[in-house]
């Protein structure tokens, strides 16, 4: 049933994914390699993802996107997981501010 599962994917997919910079061959640059990455190695691969993010036209909703999900691996919308877990306490904290 490979074709129904892939009717359901396009269904479900958000839209946006169709315009973004990491649907080409620089996908390689967004998520880690298979083995070992020294740390020199893992912040030229995040810089060349950042810079495609920086030129990309749906970067918010892709960076929203992985918020939403929890997304715990690659970068999304220019930032890395730790990044991503960061924004989404400094978002929690400033919404219990504004409630309390």
């Amino acid at each position: 049933m490979p074709t129904l599962r892939l009717a359901v994917d396009r269904l479900t997919e958000p839209t946006w994914r169709g315009d973004a910079q990491c649907r080409s061959k620089n996908a390689v640059h967004f998520f880690a390699p298979p083995h070992f990455e020294r740390k020199h190695e893992k912040d030229s691969r995040e810089g060349a993802a950042r810079a495609l993010c920086g030129a990309c036209k749906v970067q918010t909703l892709c960076l929203e996107y992985a918020l939403d999900v929890q997304e715990p691996h690659g970068i999304w919308g220019g930032l890395n997981e730790l990044e991503r877990r960061r924004l989404t306490r400094k978002r929690q904290a400033e919404a219990d501010s504004r409630t309390a």
